[in-house]
This record gives C-alpha cells, sequence and structure tokens, in this order.
C-alpha cells in the first residue's frame, strides 16, 4: 500500500472523491463534513448542518453539488462553491446509511434504516420512487454506473437487484393524456417504476455492502458472517460464484477495483484486504493497530482508493504507477505490461524488444521499480520488490527486436538496488552487510565493496562510481579506489537525474529538489508543496521537472516557475528544445511542446547574455506582473520599463534606473503632488537643476524653489520669489528670499513692516545703514537696544555658488545594451519627442492658470484685485516667474548620444584602488589603511614594535593627500596626489605619491658618514636608525634598486650596531677590561676604510694603555696594512708595534680572539664565534645570542629577533 494522504478526525463513516478535482469528502460521526485537498494535505471547507452521524455522502460527476445523509433522517444537498446546504430533503423515517447520485439523471438513492430505498429528483425536489421489500435495515444502496439497475443490501442477509428501467421512461415526459392518466393510477395504486429483478441469499448474517462490477455483470457482497461472496447475473437469473473468506469480523465495505482483476475490502477487523478476482484469492493484507474500518472509496477515473476509520481516514494506492524507464541518447527503454519496450525520439516510433516476466505471476507491486541499460552491450537491468528485492538482467537482441514471442530466461539475484557502472559490469547492494557487490554480465561477482555509510539505495554517478543513499544523505563513491567524492546532507532522495555532461546532478525527494555538482557540491535548493514526480535537463543546464499537476523549471540560480499544467502526472524522460517527452501511467509516450520564453529570458538574464535579452524582448510577448517584479527584482528596472504600460508602475520603474526623460512624461501623465515631489528628489540628485524647477514649480513647493535658485545663484528668479512672496503676504517667505539675495535694506524694511523694529534697527546698524537706523532708532525712542561692545559685527550674506548655472555636465558613459536596443520600443508621445529634440533652456517662464503668459511681474502686482483672482483659480500666484507651457516640458540635457540618462556608478575610492592588489606596506600607509600595512610589514620582515614609525606613517599619508577648500560654505574636498607616470593611461589610478625615496636615504648615509668621521657618534647613530626606521616605507622601481635597498640595510645596521658599542665603551670609565673588548668589537664591524682606521687607532691606545702589549700590536699591525694616509697616525703604530714586540705580553685577560672568527651579539655585545648557535633579525640580519630569540631586535629596534618573515617588498618588480 502506498499511503498518499491521512488525516485524524473523529471516525470517518462516508467518502467522496471529486472526479477531476484533487479533492475528497469525509462525513464524519460527529456529523461534520470535511472537504480535504488530498494533494496538498490541506483542509478547505467543514459543512457542519447535520445533527449527528453523517453516513452517506457523494460528489456529483459534473455540476458544483455533492449530497449527505444522517442519522437525523434528512438527505442534504449542498454545494461547494456557495459553501452552503441549498435544500433538506425528509422522507424517510429512521438513519440514512448511503446516498448517491445518478451517472446521467438528476437522481439521487438513499439507503435507510426504515427498510425501504428511495430514488429522488434532486432537480424538482421530490420523491420519485419509493423501492420495499427490505425487511432490516438496508445498510446500502448504489446505482449501475450504465445500466438501469439498483443494488441494495440489507441486514435481512439478502442483496436485492432492482429494475428501475420504468422509471427512466416515466421520467421523460407522457406524450399524451391516456398515458399521463395511465401514470396517475399506476402511483395512486403501486407503480411499478422500480421492481426487484433478483434476490441474492447466501450470507449468513446481515450484509452490511453490496456494489457492482463497473463492466462485467458481477456483483461483491460483505457481510456480518465476515465472508465476501462473489455473485454473476444474467438476463434472467444470478446466482452465487464464490465466496472469499479470511476476514476476522464483520465486513463493512466492499467494491471491485476498476483497473485491474481485484476486490477490495475492509472490515471491523482492522485490516483492509485485496483478493484476487480470478484465482478468488488473497492477494495482500493491510492492517491498522486500533482503528476498526468502515467505508471505502474509490476514485472514478484514476488508481486511488480511500477507507475511512475509527480515527480519521487514509487516501492509498495499491501498486506503483511509475513505469521503470532509463534513456540513452537518443532512445528509452522503458517496463510496461509484462514487456521491455524501447521508444526512438527521433522518429517518435516504439517497439517491443523481450518479455520480461511469465504471464501469471499477477501480484501486487511486482512491476520494476528501476531500470539501468548498458548500450554497448544492449544489457538491461530491472530492479523490482519480488522476493524482498531482487534484480534481473536481460540482454537485448542486437540486429532487430523481437516480437517478443520467446522468453529469455533472466539472471537473477537478490537485491533491490542495481545499476550498471561500466560497459559490462553492474554494481548490485547487499543491504545486510553495506556492501555493493560488482558483478559482470555472467552475474559473477568480480569485487566487493564495503561502502561509508549505512546505504539503502544506489544510483549511477559517472564510470565506476555510485551515488549511495542514506535516510538524510547522499554520498558519491569511487569503487576503484573507495575514496568519498563527495557528501551532501539532503532529505530522503527518491530519483538522481544526471546532466548529459555529467557536470550536475539533480537529487529529487518527495518535496524538494536539490541540485549540486559532480562532486556533490550545493547549488541549490527548491522546495515544493506538491509531490515532486521527475525531471530531466535541457540543452541549456535548466532542469525541467513535473510535479503531480504542474511542469516547472528550476534555474541554476535557483529560481523557479510554471512551464505548464498537467491534467494527470507524466514523468518526464527527456527534454529537446522546446518539447517535452514524457510517459503517462498507462506506459505511452508522450511529446508536449511548452513555451520556453519565459525561462530562458531569466536564463538569458541570469548568465548576461544580453543580445539574447534583446531580441527576446523584440520578438515576444512577455509581459505580466510576474516578469516585471523579477526584473525589478534582478536589477534590470531599464529592462522591465519596456514591458509596462501602466503609468504609476512605469514612473517608479523610470526613477529607479534614472530615467528622468521618462520619469517626466509619466508624472506629467499622473499629475500628483507626491510624484512630482519625487521626481524633484531624482533630479536633484542627478544634478537636472531644469527639471528640478520644473517639478518644485508644479507642486508651488516655494520654499524649496528659491533655495534652488540659492545654489544655482539665479538672483534673478530669487527677486521674483521675494516679489510672489510679498504678494501672497507670506512674512517668512520673504524674509527667506531677502536672506539668500543679500538685500538687507529689504530685510530692514521686512522686519519692520512685521513689527520687528528692534530687529530691524540692529540689522541697519550693523550693516551700516545710518540713514535707516537713525529714522528706527527715532522711532524707538528710549527702547534702543544696545550692541555688544568689543565686538566686529560679520556680514550675513550667501557665499556665491561655484556653478552659477545650468545643469551638472554629465559623463559620457557607453550606452548599455538595453538602452540603445529598446530605443526603438520605447513608448514615446509626439510632444515628448518634439521636446527631446531641444535642450533645457536656462529660463522657464511661468504660466498663469489658462496659460497666458504674463509680461513683466511688477505690472501685474500693481494690480491688487488680479493678484488675487489668481490665486482663487489655483494657478501660479502672481507669476512673474516666467515658466513655460506645460506642453513644453523641459528636457533633461543632454551630452551622451541617447536622451536617456545613464547615472555615472559611483567609483572605487583611490585609496581602496591603492591597497586593492598592493602588497607594498608604503602604499597602505599612503590610503590610510595603517592596520593592514602594520600586518603587512609584520609579515614580511616580523615588526613588532611600530612606535618609532609612527611619525614617518602620518607623513607618508599626509604627503599623499591634498586638500581643496572650494569656499567657506562647502566641504573640503580630498584628492589623491598620484606618481607621475607618462606612459600611464589617463583613466587608470597611479600609485601613490610618496614623500620619502632612496635618493633621500643615500644623502643621509654620506651625512651619517660625515658626522662618523668628525667623532660626533650620537648625531651619527640617529641618522643611520633613522634610515633603517625609513627603509621598510620605501617604494623603488627595478630589481636592481631592490638589491641596492637591501645592501643598504646591511652597511646601515654595521654602523648602527658599531657606534652602540663605541658609545656604551664611553659610558663605562670604570671597567678598563670591558672598555678594552668593545673597543676591540667596534673594529671587527663592517666599515668604511676610513671609520676603521679611526677604529683600530683607537682601540690600539685604549689596548697600550692598558699595558695589554700583544692585543695592542695587533691592532697596530692591522692599521698599518691599511696604509693610513695620515703619517702620524703610521707613526703612532709603527712605535706601539715596536714597543709592543719587546715585552708581547697582556696584562689582563680580555673576552676577545682575534684568530677565532665572530660576530658580535647586538644586545649583549659578546663575540659568537663559529660554530656557535645563534639567532638573527629577520629586518636588519644583526645576529644575537639564542637567549635572545622573541625580544625586539636592539640594532633596529623594530623587529622580533628570530621571528618567522617572509622577506620585504619594497617594488612591484617583486610581485610579478
Amino acid at each position: 500500500m502506498l499511503t498518499k494522504f491521512e488525516t485524524k478526525s473523529n471516525r470517518v463513516k462516508g467518502l467522496s472523491f471529486h472526479c477531476k478535482r484533487p479533492w475528497i469528502l469525509a462525513s464524519l460521526h460527529s456529523g461534520v463534513i470535511q472537504l480535504w485537498d488530498y494533494r496538498m494535505g490541506t483542509l478547505i471547507d467543514r459543512f457542519d448542518e447535520h445533527d449527528g452521524p453523517v453516513r452517506g455522502v457523494d460528489f456529483h460527476r459534473s455540476q458544483p453539488l455533492f449530497v449527505s445523509g444522517g442519522d437525523d433522517y434528512k438527505i442534504k444537498v449542498w454545494n461547494y462553491k456557495l459553501h452552503r446546504c441549498l435544500f433538506t430533503l425528509l422522507g424517510h423515517l429512521d438513519y440514512i446509511r448511503t446516498v448517491q447520485f445518478h451517472h446521467e439523471n438528476p437522481w439521487i438513492v438513499s439507503a435507510s434504516d426504515d427498510q425501504t430505498i428511495r430514488i429522488w429528483n434532486w432537480q424538482s425536489r421530490t420523491c420519485i420512487s419509493v423501492l420495499t421489500g427490505h425487511n432490516h435495515y438496508v445498510m446500502c444502496a448504489s446505482f449501475h454506473p450504465k445500466e438501469d439497475l439498483v443494488v441494495s443490501a440489507s441486514l435481512d442477509q439478502t442483496v436485492r437487484v432492482w429494475d428501475t428501467a420504468a422509471l427512466r421512461k416515466k421520467t421523460v415526459s407522457p406524450a399524451d393524456d391516456i398515458m399521463r392518466l395511465g401514470q396517475l393510477n399506476g402511483d395512486l395504486f403501486g407503480g411499478i417504476d422500480a421492481v426487484v429483478k433478483y434476490v441474492l441469499e447466501g450470507h449468513d448474517r446481515g450484509v452490511n455492502w453490496a456494489s457492482f462490477h463497473p463492466t462485467l455483470p458481477l456483483i461483491v457482497s460483505g457481510a456480518d458472517d465476515r465472508q465476501v461472496k462473489l455473485w454473476r447475473m444474467n438476463d434472467t437469473k444470478a446466482w452465487e460464484v464464490d465466496t472469499l473468506r479470511g476476514h476476522m469480523n464483520n465486513v463493512s465495505s466492499v467494491m471491485f477495483h476498476a483497473k485491474q482483476d481485484i476486490i477490495v475490502s475492509n472490515s471491523e477487523d482492522k485490516s483492509i484486504r485485496v483478493w484476487d478476482v480470478t484465482k478468488r484469492t488473497g492477494l495482500q493484507t493491510f492492517r491498522r493497530e486500533h482503528d476498526r474500518f468502515w467505508i471505502l472509496a474509490a476514485h472514478p477515473e484514476m488508481n486511488l482508493l480511500a477507507a475511512g476509520h475509527d480515527s480519521g481516514m487514509i487516501v492509498f494506492k495499491l501498486e506503483r504507477e511509475r513505469p521503470a524507464f532509463a534513456v540513452s541518447g537518443d532512445s528509452l527503454f522503458y517496463a510496461k505490461d509484462r514487456f521491455l519496450r524501447f521508444f526512438e525520439y527521433s522518429s517518435q516510433k516504439e517497439n517491443q524488444v523481450i518479455p520480461i516476466r511469465r504471464p501469471g505471476t499477477t501480484s501486487l507491486n511486482q512491476s520494476p521499480r528501476t531500470l539501468s541499460y548498458s548500450p554497448t552491450e544492449n544489457a538491461v537491468l530491472l530492479c523490482s520488490d519480488v522476493d524482498g528485492g531482487s534484480y534481473e538482467l536481460y540482454i537485448t537482441p542486437k540486429d532487430s527486436f523481437s516480437r517478443g514471442d520467446t522468453v529469455q530466461e533472466a539472471k537473477r539475484g537478490a537485491g533491490g538496488s542495481a545499476v550498471f557502472i561500466a560497459r559490462n559490469r553492474f554494481a548490485v547492494l547487499d543491504k545486510s552487510t553495506n556492501q555493493v557487490l560488482v558483478k559482470n554480465l555472467k552475474n559473477e561477482v568480480v569485487k566487493k565493496s564495503g561502502l561509508p555509510i549505512a546505504t539503502d539505495a544506489i544510483f549511477y554517478a559517472g564510470t565506476g562510481n555510485v551515488l549511495c543513499r542514506a535516510e538524510d544523505r547522499v554520498v558519491i563513491f569511487d569503487l576503484q579506489q573507495r575514496l568519498v567524492i563527495g557528501e551532501l546532507p539532503t532529505p530522503f532522495v527518491k530519483y538522481v537525474v544526471w546532466s548529459n555532461d555529467m557536470e550536475t546532478v539533480a537529487l529529487l525527494s518527495k518535496h524538494a529538489i536539490v541540485i549540486a555538482n559532480k562532486k556533490l557540491v550545493h547549488q541549490c535548493t527548491l522546495h515544493e508543496t506538491i509531490r515532486v514526480k521527475s525531471g530531466a535537463w535541457d540543452d541549456n543546464g535548466v532542469f525541467i521537472y513535473s510535479t503531480l499537476n504542474h511542469f516547472k523549471y528550476c534555474l541554476p540560480n535557483g529560481d523557479s516557475g510554471i512551464i505548464k499544467t498537467l491534467e494527470v502526472p507524466l514523468y518526464i524522460t527527456k527534454v529537446s528544445g522546446n518539447t517535452i517527452f514524457c510517459l503517462d501511467r498507462d506506459g505511452k509516450n508522450r511529446a508536449i511542446a511548452i513555451d520556453a520564453t519565459e525561462y530562458m529570458f531569466k536564463l538569458s538574464l541570469f548568465k548576461k547574455r544580453y543580445d539574447h535579452v534583446m531580441s527576446m524582448i523584440r520578438n515576444s510577448q512577455l509581459c505580466g506582473q510576474a516578469m516585471i517584479a523579477y526584473l525589478q527584482q534582478k536589477g534590470f528596472p531599464e529592462v522591465a520599463l519596456h514591458f509596462v504600460k501602466d503609468e504609476r508602475t512605469r514612473f517608479n520603474l523610470a526613477l529607479e534606473s534614472g530615467n528622468i526623460q521618462i520619469a517626466v512624461a509619466s508624472a506629467k501623465e499622473i499629475d500628483e503632488k507626491d510624484h512630482w515631489y519625487r521626481l524633484g528628489v531624482e533630479a536633484l540628485r542627478q544634478g537636472n537643476a531644469g527639471i528640478v524647477e520644473y517639478a518644485y514649480q508644479r507642486t508651488k513647493n516655494f520654499e524649496r524653489l528659491s533655495f534652488l535658485y540659492l545654489i544655482t545663484g539665479n538672483l534673478e528668479k530669487l527677486s521674483k520669489m521675494l516679489k510672489i512672496a510679498e504678494v501672497k503676504n507670506d512674512v517668512m517667505g520673504q524674509f527667506h528670499n531677502a536672506l539668500y539675495l543679500g538685500d538687507i535694506e529689504e530685510r530692514v524694511k521686512i522686519l519692520e513692516t512685521a513689527g520687528q523694529t528692534p530687529l530691524a534697527y540692529i540689522t541697519a546698524k550693523v550693516h551700516g545703514l545710518e540713514e535707516l537706523a537713525e529714522r528706527l532708532a527715532a522711532e524707538l525712542g528710549d527702547n534702543i537696544p544696545s550692541l555688544p561692545e568689543g565686538k566686529v559685527p560679520s556680514l550675513l550674506t550667501p557665499p556665491t555658488p561655484i556653478t552659477c548655472s545650468g545643469d551638472w555636465p554629465l559623463l559620457r558613459v557607453m550606452k548599455g545594451i538595453f538602452e540603445g536596443g529598446l530605443e526603438n520600443t520605447a513608448r514615446m508621445d509626439d510632444d515628448e519627442e518634439e521636446a527631446a529634440e531641444g535642450d533645457w533652456g536656462e529660463e522657464l517662464e511661468m504660466v498663469d492658470a489658462d496659460g497666458i503668459q504674463n509680461g513683466d511681474g511688477t505690472a501685474a502686482l500693481e494690480d491688487g484685485e488680479a493678484a488675487e483672482d489668481n490665486e482663487e483659480e489655483g494657478g501660479w500666484d502672481l507669476e512673474d516667474l516666467d515658466l513655460p507651457q506645460e506642453a513644453d516640458t523641459p528636457k533633461a540635457s543632454v551630452t551622451a548620444r541617447s536622451s536617456v540618462f545613464v547615472a555615472p556608478t559611483p567609483g572605487m575610492p583611490v585609496s581602496h584602488i591603492w591597497t586593492q592588489k598592493s602588497s607594498l606596506a608604503a602604499e597602505h600607509v599612503a590610503a590610510g589603511n595603517f592596520d593592514t600595512a602594520m600586518r603587512l610589514l609584520h609579515r614580511q620582515i616580523g615588526i613588532k614594535n611600530f612606535a618609532p614609525l609612527k611619525s614617518m606613517f602620518l607623513d607618508l599619508y599626509t604627503g599623499s593627500q591634498s586638500y581643496l577648500r572650494a569656499m567657506s560654505a562647502t566641504a573640503v574636498v580630498a584628492l589623491a596626489v598620484e606618481r607621475w607616470n607618462e606612459s600611464a593611461s589617463p583613466n587608470v589610478r597611479g600609485a601613490p605619491a610618496l614623500i620619502f625615496n632612496f635618493a633621500e636615504l643615500e644623502e643621509k648615509l654620506k651625512a651619517g658618514y660625515k658626522a662618523t668621521t668628525a667623532g660626533k657618534f650620537t648625531e651619527a647613530l640617529k641618522l643611520f636608525l633613522t634610515i633603517l626606521h625609513t627603509i621598510p616605507l620605501i617604494v623603488v622601481e627595478s630589481r636592481r634598486e631592490v638589491d641596492e635597498v637591501k645592501e643598504l640595510i646591511i652597511i646601515v645596521k654595521e654602523y648602527v650596531q658599531g657606534l652602540q658599542m663605541e658609545l656604551k665603551r664611553r659610558e663605562m670609565k670604570d671597567d678598563p677590561v670591558r672598555q678594552q673588548e668593545l673597543a676591540a668589537y667596534f673594529t671587527h664591524c663592517n666599515l668604511q676604510t676610513p671609520h676603521l682606521r679611526l677604529a683600530l687607532l683607537n682601540a690600539m691606545t685604549v689596548c697600550y694603555k692598558a699595558k695589554n702589549f700583544a692585543t695592542a700590536a695587533n691592532f697596530a699591525r692591522r692599521l698599518l696594512e691599511t696604509n693610513p694616509p695620515v703619517e702620524n697616525h703610521a707613526k703612532t703604530a709603527r712605535q706601539v708595534l715596536a714597543a709592543s714586540e719587546r715585552n708581547m705580553t697582556d696584562a689582563t685577560q680580555l673576552s676577545y680572539d682575534f684568530r677565532n672568527p665572530f660576530v658580535v651579539c647586538g644586545a649583549t655585545y659578546i663575540p659568537i664565534y663559529r660554530g656557535q648557535k645563534d639567532v638573527s633579525c629577520p629586518y636588519c640580519s644583526a645576529r644575537f645570542v639564542p637567549a635572545q630569540e622573541g625580544q625586539i631586535c636592539a640594532v633596529c629596534g623594530l623587529a622580533v629577533v628570530g621571528a618567522d618573515a617572509s622577506g620585504l617588498i619594497c617594488s612591484s618588480s617583486q610581485i610579478r
């Protein structure tokens, strides 16, 4: 049993399927009738007018009606569209057991505990016949689906068949009065409109149900004797054929299956049983634990059954109807009616290939579930549920397809999941051991392989691979290498569909589709409320799938939509162009033409194939709110614009795409304040002053208009605004306009008129209008306000704008694919086209209400009455602003070829461009990204102490930025200073200009040498350290310069270390031994020769004075080897050497062995002889004893000793 839908409710006593819609009526013991959508699993409606249990319910075949009968003796006819009961049929005197509509006539048959069956005409709402004869409760009554017969079952242990042919004749209007008289007599003295044809006796207890076979002269009945009986009838008699025993309690309901030779019955023993009509044996039993069954119903057209029980109902199928199929190139192999069949897509011809199972084995659910095909070997694998899961292997004839006469003996084996994985190898899942057995075409096991997850089915996943399915995930497993190639958590997967190139896979579960690549990397998931049935990939990488009632598509980005609505479920086998090939549930091939425009349009947008989009817009009727919303959502409002006729939508889309032109046209059509305001905001954003002005004029927004004239420097119109405010008696507006104009006298006048004489006096006084001030002072008398002393007043006058008039210049941008291509399809009115040729004028002239242009504003102002009239008419008040007439709506000024303005997209800030791909710390510092610069330096040369570099960072950053102040009222504009490069493209941003360069460092090095020679060691050390601290922020061009930078680091390091030791020596007055050692170590620094001579002279002197003659002699000898140019130095050295040779001894033992090569530790100043362990600074390469690891380098003061570093990058040539 395949359960499709289940409900939980009160006891279900009556059921009825709708013949077209996926609906089922359930009448409950509680008196409620429920209407369910079994496909969606939702309760649509409930009807509860009956008092007490409702035992019978039935849908009409064609009208929106259903009938119900209950324990309240009432039959009710309902209209489900109106959600109400239309009328009630009264006549029965006891509980009503069943009700049913006739398939043709306007009749209802009802069975009741009053021992009668009544036939009613629901159109005339009368009882047309009462069938009496049973002498106990009549448990059911039903019409024959084709003939004039009624069958009834009663607790009097009989089944009766009634002939209603006379009743049909009676309902036809009589031909003459004599017939009508005869009919009247018949009605009065007991009519003969329905007679008992047969009484079927054989049950030992009361009969609960009886029903006709849909086509054969058979009746089946079920009774309280726990038996199901099969009866046959002919024209004259009826007889018992057989008895089906097996139920353990009263049989509640029984019926023939419409499409198979089976009987289905259910019982109070809590079971549903399926019987074979031909063999009269039980095929299958389905049990519930606690619920007795009461009713069965069959769908009139589909292979669906429903059963009602104590706690609800179930809608189910007895067998799967999906044919097993496999597609191979241009061919489809599928199983139908115990034959393997072949269908060729190109010719659309089908053939039988071979019979696949011996006839006669008709048990339920034995048909193949899956089919796998190997084209090179013409081998077919069929898997079914026979014997708990088994497969059959057939080799199909290569030359011609046989007519299916000879039955080929199949190679069989256990395993519910088997699939070809190579030309002549197939894999079989052994669930008991969770292994895959790889077999050859002789059905011999070649290899066994354990699986990585507990697998309940396997699918093909490329040669040598299987896709293993578990409850909550799928895994692709390579059987050769025994590797998991990919894993993906999914809902329970039922079907797997690979794209033609095996790059993408769709995993179909009951209510979801998961799309992933060949390594199971997730791409998108699609959820469906209705069950997903099948799917196939089209040639463009779109997945087309079918649900129970739709063909749908799924794009690579997860967008989906409906292609076509289906009457019955179909199984897609292949999609080719605009044709979907599919199999229906009867195993017939169908080719269905579809319109792929919608999903191809969306796919082209997704793949940015704008040329395809263009041609589709021109050639197809793609429209509708859904498509417009889709384009808007995906960021293509300018494309959506060309589908829309509604002006409000056009206006919104035009604003969104920056198309001021169309927005103006739509705003004119709509002509609402809100739309003009929004147009003004967008035009202002684009710097289109003309449109802004027009929009503000349309909304009479005087404040904004004044401010616009101020920022565009249009003083002439500002003065007109002042006059308008004056006539409107808008004091605040007057004052603002006077303020914007910088007209002090006007401001004094306004303040005085408004009664603000003290303010008027102060304004006049501050601005030096002495005559006015004196007059106002005389008016004020003693109340003259005092001005603050000692303060210099500043004049309140507006600044002059940078651009005095006109629109902002527009960037010349490339016309987009859509703007250019769609221009000819764009909808433009004639007056718009004319206006498009002109430009937005500087001057806009005001129009009065009647469209008559006014002359100079002052003339109109003289006449007060005229001013009032104008106000009443609602046009522009006292229009001395000269606006153009409405037809001459200003157009956006154009510098590009098109009249459509394309707003330039905001560019990337220069600081982002500098740092985007740069590994040079200096460029990051110049851009202000200190954080990334510090990370780079730490990674490259191990710097941790950035304190010495702080000032250089700040200098470098400020040196790479410049600031432009346009005027006092505007913000300061920051400009990036870029390195000049003649060969660079003018539109490409260059690297930042840096204030530090290599030439400067060479100058500082010379200054350091000079200071060292002069013995200014502190000054020299400071210069050398500055060089060492600047080098990380240097950028050079060539590789040769990079080598020079590295060489400079070594040179400077030697001097810094040597000078540090010398300064340390000078501090140690009281430790002569340490003084001699440090002087000795200084001579081993890699110095310039003049400096080395001075160091040797110094060391020789110190040691000689301390009576360490042998050591002094060594320094004298080394000094003479340098050929000192100063004769005095050479002479001293020779004298020391001569004196020392007479007494080659050392008074004190020094930690110094000149014969053994060594380097000096930069922190402790002790020698590290060759062979001893040491660590070094990653930046300056100074050497240290191992104990110094992790400390800040004492030489450069920046890097961490012993840190891992990749090396300084100071040129882009290093990165290439």
